[in-house]
């Protein structure tokens, strides 16, 4: 049999079936890792989602903790702490979920670049995987510090009815005591009443000795001019004791204060030593001015003389602690005219027996 022509041959040679399954398997291939990376983009967006909720759920549960927080603030610096550090982590865990999402679009879009090639969507898919399971990872981790912050608010809430009843205790103690505090205060009130009796009484019985002082001073001085009693004092005229513009006691002002000195020694036995008196010795000049090296002003005369008086009361025996000197200058004038007489009715030493 003769050999068939060339063209026979050629035309009885087909490559397109073979071409076409070749096609067909990469076609197929290309489905079959489109439908993988349909599938795990789609249980990564399942995880994502379900992320979200368990943020949004710890969302809610931290600002419930916040307001338990905020409610016993004085008590809960530590809950506050940790809820900082809870608030910062879940800022950590939404920066990470956002940073991730960025990641899935650009690692989508290089695999939309790179569906060519197989090995590369592989390593990508694993890497979101394992991107998956990091999520979940934080997600637990989160959920763990969500279920401590739980047990500390219980914590707090215990120990707040813990404080609750110390604070009834300490109210009730509190009862007691202003209630002790009352009763003291009317023993308090009882008492100053009679410290207020106690008073007037000394205060009387001062005022019968100062009356019988002045009584038995009336008796000894007569009824001279210069030496006289007014109320509650006993008042010498300045020039009875001093010469003018001096402080010193002579002899003469020795004798004309010898029974007065006396009269006081004699009543001062006479009271008893729970009543606190003094003898007060008050110097009075008249308005004209004074100004000598010995006594620069008034202030220094009226002050020297009494002092003076002062001075020989104490050598005459009177004891030192029932005696005061005091210089009132001319700042305290029974006579307010300018003439002689007011002048010498100014100038005056006077004595008082009082209380200190």
């Amino acid at each position: 049999m003769p050999p068939a022509p060339r063209s026979s041959r050629r035309s009885t040679i087909d490559i397109w079936p073979g071409f076409v399954d070749a096609l067909a398997q990469l076609l197929m291939v290309i489905i079959f890792i489109l439908l993988v990376f349909t599938a795990g983009q789609f249980y990564l967006g399942v995880a994502l989602s379900g992320r979200d909720q368990a943020l949004q759920k710890l969302q809610q549960q931290v600002d419930q903790l916040a307001d338990l927080l905020a409610l016993e603030r004085r008590t809960s610096e530590e809950l506050r702490s940790g809820n900082l550090t809870l608030a910062s982590q879940l800022k950590s865990a939404l920066a990470e979920r956002d940073q991730s999402k960025a990641d899935l679009e650009a690692k989508s879009a290089a695999l939309a670049q790179q569906q060519e090639s197989s090995a590369a969507l592989n390593d990508r898919s694993k890497q979101l995987e394992a991107r998956a399971e990091s999520a979940e990872q934080a997600l637990s981790a989160e959920k763990d510090i969500s279920r401590q912050a739980r047990a500390r608010v219980d914590e707090l809430s215990a120990q707040i009815a813990t404080l609750r009843e110390q604070l009834s205790r300490i109210a009730a103690a509190l009862e007691v005591s202003e209630a002790k505090v009352k009763e003291q205060q009317g023993q308090i009130v009882e008492l100053g009443k009679r410290l207020n009796l106690a008073l007037v009484n000394k205060v009387e019985e001062l005022a019968r000795y100062r009356s019988e002082f002045f009584g038995r001073l009336r008796e000894i001085l007569g009824d001279r001019q210069d030496i006289r009693i007014v109320g509650d004092r006993f008042v010498f005229q300045s020039e009875v004791l001093f010469a003018p513009g001096s402080a010193d006691l002579g002899d003469d002002a020795k004798k004309q204060l010898a029974p007065v000195i006396g009269a006081l020694k004699e009543i001062a036995a006479k009271i008893p030593p729970d009543i606190n008196w003094i003898l007060r010795v008050d110097g009075h000049t008249d308005r004209r001015p004074i100004n000598s090296s010995q006594f620069p002003s008034n202030w220094e005369l009226s002050t020297a003389r009494a002092i003076s008086v002062v001075r020989y009361a104490i050598e005459e025996g009177v004891p030192a602690p029932r005696l005061a000197a005091a210089g009132f200058a001319d700042k305290q004038p029974l006579d307010t005219h300018t003439t002689e007489e007011a002048y010498r009715r100014n100038r005056r030493i006077e004595l008082k027996l009082t209380e200190r």
